[in-house]
C-alpha cells in the first residue's frame, strides 16, 4: 500500500464545498472555553459535510488564531453563527422541525450505538460546555439525550473527540438510509 499525495485525496474547493448538498446535521457549541476545541469541531464538520455550526454563550467565534490552528481553514467552507443563548437556539430550531440531541450523560439517555436517526430528518447535535456540559435548561428542552457509550475508569471524552465520535456515527448511520 501507498499513501496518498494531497493532491490525490479528490479534496472540494471552498466554492465546491459551499454547494454540494450537506449531511442534515447541525451542530450547537454550548459554551464551549477552548478555541483549540471548536478549531478541531469545525474541521470535523468540514469533513462531513455538516450544514451548521451554531456558537453559543462564551463559545468563541472566528477570526482567532487559536481556533484557524485547528481548524484549518474549515472556518471558511462551514456555515457558522453565533447565537447567545443556547435555549432559545433550540426552541427556535425546535420550531423548525429540526431534532434537538444533547449529547450528555443523563437518566434514561440513549446509547449512541442504539440511536437511529429518521430518514427525512435535521438533527441538531448539541455539545456542552468542557467542565459543566450541556446546560440542564438544553438537556431538558432536548428532544433525546445521546450518551457515548464508556467502559474505562474516567468516562469522560474531550469535546472534540465527542464531537468527531458522534458526527461520524450519525453521519455513517444517516449515510446507510441515502443507500
Amino acid at each position: 500500500m501507498r499513501k496518498l499525495k494531497n493532491n490525490e485525496l479528490d479534496r472540494l474547493s471552498v466554492e465546491d464545498f459551499k454547494s454540494v448538498k450537506k449531511t442534515p446535521l447541525i451542530i450547537v457549541l454550548d459554551n464551549i472555553r477552548s478555541l483549540n476545541n471548536i478549531g478541531s469541531v469545525f474541521r470535523t464538520s468540514d469533513a462531513f459535510l455538516v450544514e451548521k455550526i451554531y456558537l453559543c454563550g462564551i463559545t468563541a467565534t472566528p477570526p482567532h488564531k487559536d481556533i484557524h490552528k485547528t481548524a484549518l481553514g474549515s472556518t471558511e467552507t462551514v456555515d457558522w453563527e453565533y447565537v447567545e443563548n443556547t435555549l432559545e437556539l433550540v426552541e427556535k430550531l425546535k420550531a423548525e422541525n429540526v431534532k434537538i440531541c444533547s449529547i450528555e450523560q443523563a437518566e434514561n439517555a440513549t446509547m449512541l450505538n442504539a440511536f437511529t436517526p429518521v430518514e427525512n430528518t435535521t438533527y441538531a447535535l448539541v455539545f456542552g460546555n468542557e467542565v459543566k456540559g450541556v446546560s440542564q435548561k438544553v438537556v431538558s428542552a432536548s428532544d433525546v439525550v445521546i450518551e457515548i457509550p464508556q467502559f474505562g475508569t474516567k468516562h469522560s471524552l474531550n469535546i472534540s473527540v465527542s464531537a468527531g465520535v458522534v458526527i461520524w456515527d450519525v453521519f455513517s448511520k444517516l449515510s446507510e438510509n441515502l443507500k
